[in-house]
């Protein structure tokens, strides 16, 4: 029974580039035609393959209802929630979640810093849309014109020094934070804060939502912080495979491990 899922799981990516008929399905499974017509027509009976009057197949609307439904029904501070607690868990340090909603980037989950000093900030508040790390990842990975636009089009406030002054200089940082596919915020909105961030992305690659470590000066140096930048990323990138439904190697024989225990 597996061996008859696993085929006819193998024809949807087969369709996807394509029509195909039934030899060429045939020949890609490796199976007689009497077989591949079976599958086909299973797959034809759920709406996942249509077959058109030239006899080809191809895939049918249901899939694309389905995968639209799914899409919309994942909720991706829900999916990530478990990761930014074990982040937060492991380096003690404030862990935020953001999206970017209607012109605005938007803190939807925060995971408090073991330490006394907290952070002024609260799920559900707008950041400082042009310098925090999570805007930063969020923006940059808008197409140029729509990217131009929010730039020239938002105010510019000095909260430091290190501030971004001008839209000519957030242009020239999203470059270099879509290139790098990471952000910071070293003091750039209170000078005593310094911030890391890395994307979540969804299946087709797009930036979802952005997540990060904060610490204060006196907690951490800037420097101290950066080196946390790859377990940053390994955790958004746990994120990203779970809210896109894709995983490494590494994570498909834990999921297996866990799956053999949970039938035990």
């Amino acid at each position: 029974m597996s061996q008859t899922v696993d085929r006819a799981l193998s024809i949807l990516p087969l369709l996807a580039r394509g029509p195909a008929d039934l030899g060429q399905v045939a020949d890609a499974l490796g199976v007689h035609k009497s077989t591949a017509l079976r599958l086909l027509r299973t797959l034809h009976e759920h709406g996942l393959v249509y077959r058109q009057q030239d006899g080809r197949h191809r895939l049918g609307a249901r899939l694309f209802a389905l995968a639209a439904e799914a899409v919309e029904n994942l909720d991706v501070r829900e999916i990530a929630h478990s990761h930014l607690l074990a982040l937060n868990e492991e380096c003690g340090h404030t862990v935020h979640l953001a999206v970017h909603e209607e012109n605005e980037v938007l803190y939807i989950d925060k995971v408090e810093s073991r330490y006394p000093v907290r952070m002024y900030s609260r799920v559900g508040k707008p950041v400082a849309i042009t310098v925090a790390a999570v805007a930063k990842l969020l923006l940059a990975d808008l197409p140029e014109g729509e990217r131009r636009a929010v730039a020239e089009r938002l105010d510019y406030p000095l909260y430091t020094a290190r501030s971004t002054p001008h839209a000519a200089a957030f242009l020239k940082e999203l470059a270099t934070v879509r290139e790098q596919g990471w952000a910071t915020d070293l003091g750039g909105h209170e000078e005593s804060i310094n911030c890391v961030a890395a994307p979540i992305r969804g299946a087709d690659g797009r930036v979802v939502a952005a997540m990060s470590v904060s610490a204060p000066n006196v907690v951490v140096t800037a420097e101290e912080l950066l080196t946390l930048l790859p377990l940053v990323r390994r955790t958004a990138d746990a994120i990203s495979g779970e809210y896109s439904g894709t995983t490494t190697p590494s994570q498909r024989t834990e999921q297996a491990q866990n799956e053999k225990k949970d039938a035990s």
